[in-house]
């Protein structure tokens, strides 16, 4: 059975509206976009959509044939779960409620969380604490609405393996709450991706796929970094994981940024197949 491969929505033009973007991300040849609720005004303003412009992506992916499988909440980068402020951890937590009924309303499955506890602020003793507390709120929420959350391992000092991130997903045991494993931020960290992998076997839900350089995980062309995909793709398969792959790269509005990702995805399913992980 062939995976489902997608492509992250800063990867395509940022002029385009909801319509063409799912076009084109149909005529090139992929399964799904994910969309972001990133820090700026205008993706938090999606947050607020009225039921007439949610309706509008539904029929726009609709009529493309490409879904918008899953949502990239990396809001919370500057809303942190794990900060001091109280008030920040509220609109952390506002954010969070918001986008699980912006992704029941839309069909997206799967929320995916960056596994930092704080980001713009120094880390405290008890960052983790109310991070954990966060993610244990947002999760109860998640679970009242059947969304599912799952914790992307990232660059930096938090949770930034399957090792930590799985601490996790053992604590609160619910099925809503799983692994996005990045292979690229895996390698970037000096793990061993294979063995990471091993070690979420059973609670991975979808990977994201980039490519890094020691100290830089994001805008690497693809083949110019330090990931190893074959080996990657091959453990994958030995997991008999048959979950959806993303690829994250960003276009930064490009001219040349179609042809990028053209090229991106043939190089990714190369890979794939080297790996035996497409037929």
């Amino acid at each position: 059975m062939k995976p489902l491969i997608g492509i992250y929505e800063k990867a395509l033009p940022s002029k385009l509206d909801w319509s063409n973007r799912l076009d084109l991300a149909a005529d090139l040849g992929f399964d799904f976009v994910e969309i972001s609720i990133d820090e700026s005004k205008e993706r938090l303003a999606r947050l607020n959509w009225s039921a007439a412009q949610r309706n509008d992506l539904k029929r726009a992916a609709e009529k493309a044939k490409i879904p918008v499988l899953d949502l990239c909440l990396s809001a919370h980068r500057k809303y942190a779960l794990g900060s001091a402020d109280e008030n920040i951890r509220g609109e952390a937590l506002n954010i969070f409620h918001k986008a699980i009924d912006f992704a029941a309303d839309i069909g997206i499955r799967i929320i995916q969380l960056a596994g930092y506890y704080v980001y713009y602020e120094p880390e405290d003793e008890h960052s983790i604490d109310r991070y954990r507390a966060g993610l244990e709120s947002g999760l109860a929420y998640a679970e009242r609405m059947g969304v599912m959350l799952a914790l992307e391992n990232v660059d930096g000092n938090h949770v930034n393996s399957i090792h930590r991130a799985i601490k996790f997903v053992e604590e609160f045991n619910s099925p809503w709450f799983q692994l996005y494993p990045d292979i690229g931020n895996l390698t970037e960290q000096g793990l061993n991706v294979s063995e990471e992998l091993e070690i979420g076997k059973g609670h991975i839900v979808a990977v994201h796929v980039k490519d890094v350089k020691k100290g830089e995980v994001r805008r690497i062309p693809f083949g110019e970094g330090l990931v190893d995909f074959v080996t990657a793709f091959k453990k994958l398969k030995t997991m008999d994981f048959k979950g959806p792959v993303l690829i994250e790269m960003w276009n930064d509005d490009s001219p040349e940024s179609t042809s990028i990702v053209s090229k991106s995805l043939e190089f990714v399913k190369e890979k794939m197949r080297l790996g035996g992980f497409l037929d």
